[in-house]
């Protein structure tokens, strides 16, 4: 009995072992059966530089290669990016719509969990003549380089060597990542080098930290390594970049392998001089890819750049960039911009691997030709995206790799980041003023995306569990029901009135009181008198009326920037508590820029983010728009309004703006709900329906309160957004750089 019990585990332990083999031999054996040219060194290679161009070997030869790509980040909503919460069968599934939308590159920035990389073999092992390519980035300790100030710091050069050596053996599925707080960890084996189309060393240089580098280091001679050198025009800190390409490529060669290189790098510290940018500091040092040079690379070596439209503000303000005009006769600074950083960087690729803008209600910065941070619909965002990758392949460029694949939550955009408090609850709810968060294609959507439609049908209300909603029991003239409820983006409310609503006849308000203060008065509310304040102001009318306003004394906008930056005009009247007084809901998108800081005087810029679109969240629907805020139909009106917009810092927690400042920092409190007084006005005689109905003052302390749980959990829903199909569309439309382009003018 005892012998039969050793057998059965002996063997038990043989099929494991075999099985174990067999999952090394599988990575292995699949690694061969991509095609690759092999040197007279016994190199391996699939792409390299040649010219200007990047190619790839397939068939036998070497063919010309253009890089339809997708940024990738490494978060869902709910979480960070340092808790790497994507799961492989994520992945899978993100590879085949990606695929389906004609990219042929997937980056990232940093090192992806084990999953990722096991996920894109496996996927690319079923379509192995026409797979993703991957283009791995490796993260710099970026926080320590702006901290220090000084990129040859032990410390910091160590640091990123370790990256280097961790991010070669993940791609290379040889190494064993221990745990580390925001960092990716796990047991590596998926050999993805196959896959690789060239290695994305560093981030955005801060420009303080290089010149600050190249003055400590003035006097340092050019690097000189074995695979990759500094030519003698190189500074300091393009000396330290050319050793930590050269420590990447010495990883690599590891391996058996070669693959183009590159270093991240921006429009903020490009080569160029940009005499019109209104910042010294957005043109105040240069890195250039031409003072690094391969000598022992065959696989060669390219510039990238990450390049948006509308920042920094030498787009709009630089006399250069408005030279050029498009295919359809305009003046076109991104044109322009692309052509001169060509002509920069010749016989060398050159990519664009971070281009786009966002769909969203927030604008953070303004751009030629409207293609502006943020605004857009999702019709308006791949119509954007699309004409700028036609203008990357127009003008020669390598390659151009569309920011970002998903939409992410935890973001932060400098207009709204100080109301965003606490500051670490950002991914537990979708703050669509927060622009950043929503440049992907794939849309993250909050959790009653596709449960409620606004487009003045109650139906889908009608249908929710009672627990998901709540009636609100209140009497005045003109309304028959109120009900509310809500998700991670937005408050929902359904107002039933007693009659068919007509805006060309009357307006519906909504007032919305979160917090003891605001306004028990208002012109838009003759005669009426509350005894609390209201913090917000919705009104529903025509399209040009349509809006959310915030009492003057609230109004975030004018509290940081007028009275604590002192950039706008602030009227004593308007901060007192109950002035009566509701302002436009606002954001920066340019701050006020002076002398020494900028080469002329420049005002605050700012835009309305208040109006509220009449229209359809129906996607299937031709008119519906992402942006839309309320529809009516008959005697139903739905509304839903972004969280922010009524005076919320963190939906999730309950936690909204406090009326008191501290220091420098705004003050928060908890709210117990929110009260939602509706008010119907005539238009002919410019008063409150029935208003002699109405008591004074009216007891807005009596009406009931919605709330709901604070949430640690999200739940959203995932689909494609309208652009989508239209980069679909312009990735179809490419198959081959540009090699031979009229540059005259149009």
């Amino acid at each position: 009995m005892e012998s039969k019990k050793k057998w059965r585990w002996r063997w038990a332990s043989l099929t494991a072992l075999m099985l174990a083999g067999a999952s090394v031999l599988w990575w292995y054996w699949d690694a061969d059966r991509v095609e690759s040219m092999e040197t007279t060194a016994g190199v391996q290679l699939k792409f390299r530089t040649s010219g200007e161009q990047i190619e790839v070997f397939q068939n036998e030869r070497w063919q010309p290669f253009f890089a339809k790509g997708v940024n990738l980040g490494a978060s869902l909503p709910g979480h960070y990016p340092g808790e790497l919460p994507i799961a492989k069968d994520d992945y899978l599934r993100w590879f085949a719509m990606i695929d389906e939308m004609g990219a042929n590159v997937i980056r990232v920035y940093t090192i992806h969990p084990p999953v990722f990389y096991e996920a894109l073999v496996e996927y690319n092992r079923k379509k192995p003549e026409d797979p993703l390519y991957l283009m791995q980035g490796i993260w710099s300790p970026e926080e320590l380089l702006i901290e220090k100030k000084d990129a040859y710091l032990p410390e910091i050069r160590e640091q990123f060597r370790a990256e280097i050596k961790d991010a070669v053996g993940a791609v290379y599925g040889e190494v064993t990542l221990p745990e580390k707080s925001g960092k990716a960890s796990g047991t590596y084996r998926a050999n993805a080098g196959k896959y690789l189309i060239g290695w994305h060393t560093g981030t955005e240089w801060d420009p303080v930290m290089v010149q600050n580098t190249n003055r400590l280091h003035e006097k340092l001679p050019p690097y000189q390594g074995t695979y990759f050198q500094a030519t003698a025009e190189a500074t300091a800190f393009e000396t330290w970049l050319a050793e930590m390409v050269d420590t990447v490529a010495a990883e690599e060669s590891k391996y058996g392998w070669q693959h183009p290189m590159t270093f991240t790098n921006w429009v903020t510290t490009d080569p160029l001089s940009h005499p019109g940018e209104p910042l010294y500091h957005e043109d105040l040092v240069s890195v250039d890819p031409t003072h690094i040079q391969p000598k022992n690379w065959e696989a060669g070596y390219f510039a990238s750049y990450h390049v948006y439209p509308y920042y920094p503000d030498l787009f709009r303000y630089d006399p250069a960039l408005q030279q050029v005009k498009n295919d359809a006769g305009q003046v076109d600074s991104y044109k322009a911009y692309l052509r001169l950083l060509k002509e920069h960087h010749k016989n060398m690729p050159i990519m664009v691997t971070e281009f786009g803008v966002p769909a969203s209600i927030g604008v953070a910065h303004f751009g030629n030709l409207g293609r502006h941070q943020g605004g857009h619909s999702e019709r308006q965002q791949g119509e954007i995206d699309a004409a700028l990758l036609r203008e990357i392949h127009q003008e020669g460029y390598a390659g151009g790799i569309l920011f970002v694949w998903q939409d992410e939550w935890f973001k932060k955009t400098w207009n709204t980041m100080r109301f965003e408090l606490p500051e670490d609850r950002r991914s537990f709810w979708l703050n669509v003023l927060t622009n950043e968060s929503l440049f992907g294609v794939l849309g993250m959507y909050p959790g009653k995306e596709g449960v409620l439609t606004i487009d003045g049908d109650r139906t889908d209300w009608d249908q929710l569990k009672p627990e998901e909603k709540q009636r609100l029991d209140i009497r005045v003239p003109g309304i028959d029901e109120v009900w509310m409820t809500h998700d991670e983006g937005y408050v929902y409310v359904l107002v039933k009135l007693a009659h068919a609503f007509d805006p060309e006849k009357e307006k519906l308000y909504l007032g919305v009181d979160t917090t003891p203060g605001g306004n028990k008065h208002a012109a838009q509310l003759p005669g009426l008198t509350l005894d609390e304040g209201l913090e917000t102001l919705i009104e529903l009318g025509k399209p040009e009326e349509s809006q959310i306003q915030i009492a003057a004394n609230y109004d975030f906008h004018t509290r940081l920037y007028g009275k604590r930056y002192g950039m706008l005009e602030v009227k004593a009247e308007e901060q007192q508590d109950d002035s009566g007084i509701f302002k436009p809901w606002k954001l920066a998108v340019g701050l006020e820029m002076e002398p020494p800081d900028s080469k002329k005087y420049y005002p605050l810029e700012e835009v309305v983010v208040g109006r509220l679109l009449r229209g359809t969240t129906d996607a299937a629907d031709p008119q519906y728009d992402s942006r839309t805020a309320w529809q009516a139909k008959g005697d139903v009106i739905e509304l839903r309004v972004p969280w922010m917009l009524l005076g919320f810092t963190d939906p999730s927690s309950l936690t909204v703006m406090s009326y008191q400042d501290e220091g420098k920092r705004f003050a928060t409190t908890t709210t117990k709900g929110i009260r939602l007084l509706p008010v119907l006005t005539d238009r002919a005689t410019k008063s409150i329906v029935g208003k002699s109905q109405w008591p004074s003052p009216y007891p807005l302390t009596q009406l009931p309160l919605y709330s709901w749980p604070a949430w640690e959990q999200v739940g959203y829903h995932e689909r494609k957004k309208q652009s989508y199909a239209i980069i679909q569309q312009a990735f179809k439309e490419i198959d081959a750089p540009v090699a031979d382009k009229d540059k005259s003018q149009p």
